[in-house]
């Protein structure tokens, strides 16, 4: 792949989740980004012990040569008021054209079921009505817009415990949506542990791909999840995700259809596990060196 064209991010989630905060509670932010930069990565996504003032966390990162590549928004477009989803979408736009980024990352957490310890994540995964489908298409084509405007790509991201997270979803996003205004983070770890070939979808979306997130699957846990029924933060939390080379994802093939199709972005590793049992600077290293090895970035 072109260093020129792809550069190479990695989410401060494997050092602290936010979704489940007693996970690297004990790591610095400090720790995180200092890390993140010793691994060989260029960019960070933002985590929840990131400094929200621009002004303290640039000089933070560019001392460490990293930028913000990324950052995921929570919407609500099926559930709440278009105003305050767009309002907080232009407060974070803000933050993030302050930061020099171009790509920002909504969520559909309208009755999403993602952080709810206790349901099920396959057996309780919403479905969106003929309504909240229009209005999900219709808010993510008017924020599109106001991220366009603002020099922004706005690429959204398919998760599990959604109402947008299997293939059959994505089609229906994509095809609701305007190609200029709404692109694609594509997420290897939520296509594979939804139940779908990342390869096929990959090869399906690639032209509208804006953003990538290299996350790998085990297999064992996946399976483990199915089995006894568990929710999203307790698969998280057994290590159903890892980083690239290290579960049950064909990277490699990943990479050549990136590389065919010239894609011009970030990616990103994005595993969230247990810090104290994956150690986060171990692991960011092994995932650079697998990347050096199969990317030739």
């Amino acid at each position: 792949m072109d260093n020129n064209r792809v550069h190479l991010a990695i989410a401060p989630i494997a050092w602290t989740n936010d979704d489940l905060p007693d996970l690297g509670s004990e790591n610095t932010f400090e720790q995180c980004i200092s890390e993140m930069a010793l691994a060989g990565f260029t960019g960070s996504e933002v985590g929840n012990k990131y400094p929200g003032d621009p002004a303290v966390l640039k000089p933070m990162l560019e001392i460490r040569g990293l930028q913000i590549c990324n950052q995921w928004f929570s919407s609500y477009l099926t559930t709440g008021s278009f105003e305050e989803v767009r309002d907080d979408f232009v407060r974070q736009l803000d933050f993030l054209q302050a930061m020099g980024a171009d790509v920002i990352g909504p969520a559909e957490q309208g009755l999403s079921i993602q952080g709810q310890q206790d349901t099920p994540i396959f057996e309780g995964k919403p479905t969106f009505s003929e309504d909240q489908w229009k209005r999900f298409a219709d808010g993510l084509n008017a924020l599109g817009a106001l991220a366009k405007d603002r020099g922004f790509k706005m690429c959204y991201h398919h998760h599990m415990g959604t109402g947008c997270q299997s293939m059959a979803e994505v089609d229906r996003m994509l095809e609701m949506t305007d190609p200029s205004l709404v692109w694609l983070l594509y997420d290897s770890g939520h296509f594979a542990f939804a139940g779908e070939d990342p390869v096929a979808a990959l090869e399906t979306y690639i032209d509208r791909v804006g953003h990538v997130h290299l996350k790998d699957v085990r297999p064992e846990i996946l399976r483990r999840t199915h089995e006894e029924r568990l929710s999203f933060l307790d698969a998280v939390r057994a290590g159903a995700f890892t980083v690239p080379g290290d579960g049950m994802i064909d990277f490699p093939a990943i990479f050549r259809i990136l590389d065919e199709h010239q894609y011009s972005g970030w990616m990103v590793v994005e595993a969230e596990q247990d810090p104290a049992k994956a150690n986060p600077f171990a692991y960011a290293k092994a995932a650079r060196t697998y990347i050096k090895e199969h990317a030739g970035v």
